[in-house]
């Protein structure tokens, strides 16, 4: 157990910002907020999975709907308190900690606003080790841990609880309540016992992000190059050096959708890399060949500083690398690609894992007793 407060938010969200691969919420807005509640109430206390016990009852928080949105119509502050709350009411049980459903973008510090709140602690894990669109997109869905019952908040002071027969049906019936919500709404999902969270959760991904950031920050400081530390302590791969040539981007059915396209400058002169993103970027597509793809990161930092550049920052011009790393192991098994491979997002092509990475697994390995859906 260690304490956070608002001298590690700075880095924390930079690395968390690599980490959301495009999405997961401005993170500027996120420690913003985060940094008051800290201010208000005190340091969060940050466990780690070993910690919590058994029997515990933990919730994540988080925010749901399109980045490009949530820049423009500023929160509260108070919903995801609100929302872990009416969950909380609902299932007739103190809530003993919160987590990250993933730990990209300011989706890893929306816990640690509620944890300050509310004096809970947060554990150091997340659902995904880095953003995605969706809320069936989670490695407790590899587990049988269901999404709901699940509470939304707005901003006006809206709740609502909903219960789904599956974890598809959590993201479409929650995805039309936040676009009535106007498009933003806080979440507190996925109720899990403590046993449930060792089992099904990526442990480390908080304290990852804050060493992500710190790196950055150091590096910049001894005038290093903060890309080549990046893709070290990530195992990735350095994909494109380009300008930004072309954004398209719109809100459709409460996501940001569209591509970027960056000509290539350097040893890259000549060639075009198209990104295709659904709040996260999704396809990296060099000169008409597919060079990574999700489940794996792809990552658009920018070439001067190595700050990492969300969906909705892109702008003509930007000069930018654009690298990959690998993802959570069990991302490549079968039943993961089924979830989060591209053509889980529409795209017609199969996941071809980085040269680098370790190769897919045809079946999702379980540790201990405890095995898939068991509590």
């Amino acid at each position: 157990m260690r304490l956070l407060g608002e001298d590690q938010l700075d880095d924390l969200t930079l690395g968390a910002a690599v980490l959301g691969t495009g999405g997961g919420g401005n993170p500027y807005l996120g420690a913003l907020l985060t940094k008051q509640a800290i201010r208000k109430h005190g340091p969060v206390e940050l466990v780690t999975v070993a910690e919590v016990p058994d029997d515990a009852l933990v919730v994540p928080t988080a925010g749901m709907g399109a980045p490009t949105v949530g820049i423009e119509k500023l929160p509260q502050g108070e919903e995801p308190v609100r929302a872990l709350q009416a969950l909380q009411s609902y299932l007739g049980h103190p809530i003993t900690h919160t987590a990250s459903i993933e730990a990209g973008g300011s989706n890893s510090t929306v816990p640690l606003r509620v944890g300050a709140t509310l004096g809970i602690p947060v554990v150091d894990a997340d659902g995904m080790g880095r953003a995605f669109p969706e809320i069936q997109m989670v490695t407790p869905g590899l587990y049988g841990v269901s999404a709901t019952p699940m509470a939304l908040a707005d901003e006006k002071g809206n709740t609502a609880i909903i219960t789904t027969i599956d974890n598809h049906w959590a993201e479409r019936l929650s995805r039309s309540l936040t676009i009535d919500m106007g498009c933003v709404a806080a979440i507190a999902l996925y109720p899990l016992s403590g046993r449930q969270l060792k089992q099904a959760m990526i442990p480390g991904t908080i304290s990852l992000a804050e060493q992500l950031g710190r790196l950055i920050r150091q590096t910049r400081a001894e005038h290093g190059d903060p890309i080549t530390a990046i893709l070290r302590r990530l195992g990735g791969n350095r994909l494109f050096d380009g300008k930004i040539s072309d954004v398209e981007r719109r809100t459709e059915t409460g996501f940001a959708k569209g591509q970027a396209r960056i000509e290539g400058t350097g040893p890259h002169t000549g060639s075009m890399l198209s990104i295709r993103f659904q709040n996260e970027y999704l396809v990296a597509v060099r000169d008409g060949q597919v060079v990574a793809s999700v489940p794996d990161l792809i990552v658009i930092l920018d070439a001067g500083t190595g700050g990492p550049l969300t969906t909705e920052e892109l702008r003509y011009g930007f000069r930018v690398t654009v690298i990959a790393a690998p993802c959570d192991s069990r991302w490549r098994t079968s039943q993961g690609l089924a979830l989060v491979g591209p053509r889980a997002f529409g795209y017609d092509l199969d996941y071809t894992p980085l040269i680098d990475g370790e190769p897919p697994r045809s079946e999702l390995v379980t540790e201990g007793d405890c095995a898939l859906g068991d509590e």
